[in-house]
């Protein structure tokens, strides 16, 4: 039982909003899943290879995202989604796997949320820009 249970807790993914990223609540030795939108103006492709980087946001606090691959179709800034990785020494979470769902109108529930205290906000922010 002791090992099926140890076994169980190191496969488990624990989910983190950026400012639990910020505030050092996210530990840096294991895989974990850190969840936002993509902010706008932050998603930079390396020339000549599959490595984008990018900021993910609650509207409270931001992390940036490493990750080298395919990303998802739907994929793009101001889209909710969820990275799997790790965080390296520098503060940069390396991603192993991007996850945006088809739907447009869908966010994943944990991204949703962790973007609730800061809804209002952004919403103020997003009035200022129009203006």
């Amino acid at each position: 039982t002791a090992f099926a249970l140890k076994a169980f807790n190191q496969n488990l993914l624990y989910y983190y909003s950026p400012t639990q990223v910020e505030a050092g609540e996210a530990p840096a030795a294991r895989s974990i899943r850190v969840g936002g939108l993509v902010q706008n103006g932050s998603v930079q492709r390396a020339p000549g290879s599959l490595e984008v980087r990018f900021t993910l946001t609650d509207f409270a606090h931001t992390v940036g995202v490493s990750y080298t691959g395919v990303l998802p179709d739907l994929f793009r800034e101001g889209q909710g989604i969820i990275a799997r990785g790790k965080l390296s020494g520098e503060g940069l979470f390396v991603a192993e796997e991007v996850l945006a769902k088809h739907d447009e109108n869908y966010m994943p529930p944990e991204v949703k949320d962790s973007l609730k205290p800061h809804a209002d906000a952004a919403q103020a922010m997003n009035q200022g820009e129009g203006t």
